[in-house]
């Protein structure tokens, strides 16, 4: 039945009608230059006939081509008379000819001839009304009846059979003819009576649309039901953050035609033939559109997205932080309306307008467009506004809405009449693209730009950092997005504010340079040496631990964690040799016998009264300085610990040995080994 279906609403198509009845032609007008009785009638073939044939064939096949034409003017009462009486006395003619040279059986080039020119006659009714297609059909019909005969009388069926398959199927399509049936009666007809049929024609169009309008409510009435029961379907799908999964089998019952009732449709079709056939589908198609146009949007703007709240020009004065609900609120709206509700239009479309696919795509066309519009001049706002970085995941979401809706428009808008739509869908999607790969070079920027020189407090880890860091690793949850939408641009490079060759893995790398470029400026802010390399070791090791937590390893240069761990040593190695290796230098003992035991002793006390007031001094001040990760807080300390503790008992060891027997010790030895351990515990606490 679906295949019967499509049969029939390939034959609708003028388009097919005019090929066939040009190809009919063809094979008619050849097949009769090779026939007997061409032949009998004009003898043998020259140059000049062959050249005065094909010049009479060309114009037949140019005419057939031109059939369309032919219906502006067809309208007209003297055009068609004077046609009609054109083709009355070629055909007189070719009877009479005919009939002389018949007197033996046809050939098979005449039985084709006549077969293929009684196609071409179907063709031509099918595509003009001048008032003779249907008597020239009929025409041809006889001829084929009657040479079949000659031949033998039994296939005066086979002539009969195929005669009234053609009158049938001519016969199961809508009329076309545009004027009154009797057309013998208006050829004596006055102007003043045209004018009044003209008038009366005008009434009767009216009263056809106002019908139109009463079937196309009638629809919107029938289909009430179904709209209230999807409403509490999206209801539920608005209000939690499930997703909108329709398959094909499900999609027709969210919005059935099958609603509709038979006698509705059946009605509405009916309606539109009669206006279509008196010229005035333009018009039917208009009525048709704005009725089911004004309640497709009001159904988009009441229940489900509010297009006026939402506009180009409101779009970008919304706070970025209030706009979060709204996009979401756009996804959903979006994958409904592209998927379920424009769908719907299209089967209805189709349906009502069986025949008529001309009319079917303008008059989807104009019901869609208005909210098509809608739905993307808010994306479109969203690719044209701040390119600041926070507004990034959320032109992401929209980018990879539109994009998994690329498909559904390319199939939905791919007629003559929709096609700027679909086009339109697409220009939206690259504006976001776009704007992506603008927002990171916004974001590389922001980091450049960041050029504050007031010093951290305790070296703690700037705001920058956590910020980069933490909006990077959201960025590997869009990679896949990411690595299309960089990809695309490399293809189409058209802004000068972005660079012409990026990738990824490029633009992380760029990101990743500035940010360290950043932290080394911060870090010559520091007046104390040691504290700008407890900056850069904070800052190291929180990047490295971001890096390794998540897909950033993946997406970044391969050399990037190598880099991080040598700069973190570096700087550890930098922290050590400009404070503690300063307080283990006073710990060290001179071995020399040679100097004398008191010299010694003085000088032991020198170097252990400048240790208790280095070491006073740097546990004062590190305590204040602050290690953000506390793993890495309590390796420093071990660190201290195995350099500084094992020095101090030796040197604690060796001065009590070489002070006088007896003599008090305590009070030039100030910390015990646990005193020692105790201060360094309070080491980086930003206290």
């Amino acid at each position: 039945m679906h295949i019967l279906i499509q049969i029939r609403s390939w034959l609708m198509q003028t388009t097919v009608w005019k090929y066939l009845g040009f190809t009919s032609a063809v094979v008619g007008l050849v097949c009769y230059a090779l026939s007997s009785s061409f032949n009998h009638l004009f003898g043998n073939w020259n140059l000049l006939k062959i050249f005065l044939y094909s010049v009479f064939c060309f114009i037949i096949c140019l005419l057939i081509l031109s059939a369309m034409i032919w219906k502006n003017h067809s309208r007209r009462l003297r055009f068609r008379v004077q046609f009609a009486f054109l083709v009355l006395t070629l055909t007189s003619v070719y009877s009479f000819f005919s009939d002389r040279v018949m007197n033996g059986k046809p050939d098979s080039y005449s039985l084709i001839s006549s077969a293929a020119f009684a196609i071409m006659s179907l063709s031509l009714s099918r595509q003009t009304q001048c008032g003779f297609e249907v008597d020239l059909l009929y025409f041809f019909l006889g001829c084929l009846i009657v040479q079949l005969m000659k031949i033998k009388w039994q296939l005066f069926i086979v002539g009969a059979g195929f005669s009234y398959s053609l009158i049938i199927l001519r016969s199961s399509f809508p009329s076309i003819d545009t004027e009154p049936d009797n057309i013998q009666d208006e050829i004596s007809v006055v102007i003043d009576v045209l004018s009044s049929q003209l008038a009366s024609t005008d009434k009767i169009t009216s009263s056809m649309i106002e019908q139109l309008r009463t079937c196309v409510n009638a629809i919107q009435h029938d289909n009430l039901y179904v709209i209230n029961m999807f409403l509490e379907q999206l209801k539920e799908y608005f209000d939690d953050a499930s997703e909108l999964v329709l398959s094909e089998q499900n999609l027709e019952e969210v919005l059935k035609i099958d609603a509709i009732s038979q006698e509705t449709i059946n009605n509405l079709q009916e309606t539109i033939k009669l206006i279509v056939s008196v010229g005035f589908e333009k018009d039917c198609s208009s009525v048709y559109s704005s009725c089911r146009r004004e309640y497709l949007e009001e159904f988009l703007i009441k229940n489900l997205f509010d297009f006026e709240k939402f506009s180009i020009e409101n779009v970008n004065k919304i706070p970025w932080k209030e706009i979060r609900h709204p996009i979401k609120r756009w996804i959903k709206a979006s994958k409904v309306a592209i998927k379920i509700l424009f769908p719907t239009e299209r089967r209805l479309c189709d349906l009502v307008f069986f025949g008529f696919s001309d009319a079917a795509d303008r008059s989807f066309t104009d019901v869609c467009k208005g909210s098509t519009i809608h739905l993307l001049n808010f994306a479109d706002a969203l690719a044209n506004g701040s390119r600041s970085p926070e507004r990034l995941f959320r032109v992401l979401d929209v980018f990879e809405a539109l994009r998994d809706l690329i498909p559904d428009f390319e199939s939905l808008f791919c007629d003559e009449y929709s096609v700027s739509l679909r086009n339109e869908a697409i220009l939206v999607f690259k504006n976001l693209g776009k704007a992506i790969v603008a927002i990171f070079v916004e974001l590389e920027n922001a980091i450049r730009q960041d050029q504050s020189k007031t010093a951290v407090s305790g070296g703690r880890l700037l705001p920058i950092v956590r910020y980069v860091m933490n909006y990077l690793r959201l960025i590997c949850d869009y990679r896949k997005t990411l690595e299309q939408v960089f990809e695309d641009h490399d293809n189409h490079v058209d802004d000068d504010r972005v660079p012409s060759s990026s990738s990824l893995l490029v633009q992380m790398d760029r990101i990743m340079k500035v940010l360290d470029t950043n932290l080394e400026a911060k870090a010559k802010v520091f007046n104390d040496s040691a504290l700008s390399c407890v900056f850069l070791m904070n800052s190291s090791s929180y990047i490295l631990q971001k890096i390794k937590n998540s897909e950033l390893g993946d997406i970044l240069a391969d050399d990037t964690i190598q880099k991080h761990q040598a700069k973190f040593r570096h700087n550890y190695e930098q922290y050590q040799m400009s404070s503690w290796n300063k307080v283990t230098e006073f710990l060290k003992i001179d071995n020399n016998e040679i100097v004398p035991s008191d010299m010694v002793e003085k000088s032991m006390k020198e170097k252990l009264e400048s240790f208790n007031l280095l070491f006073e001094e740097i546990c004062r001040v590190q305590s204040t300085w602050f290690v953000l990760d506390e793993q890495l807080r309590e390796d420093i300390r071990i660190s201290i610990e195995r350099n500084l503790l094992p020095a101090y008992g030796n040197f604690i060891g060796r001065f009590q040995s070489v002070m006088e027997l007896g003599k008090n010790t305590d009070k030039y030895i100030k910390y015990a080994t646990n005193d020692i351990e105790a201060r360094l515990n309070d080491l980086f606490q930003g206290s």
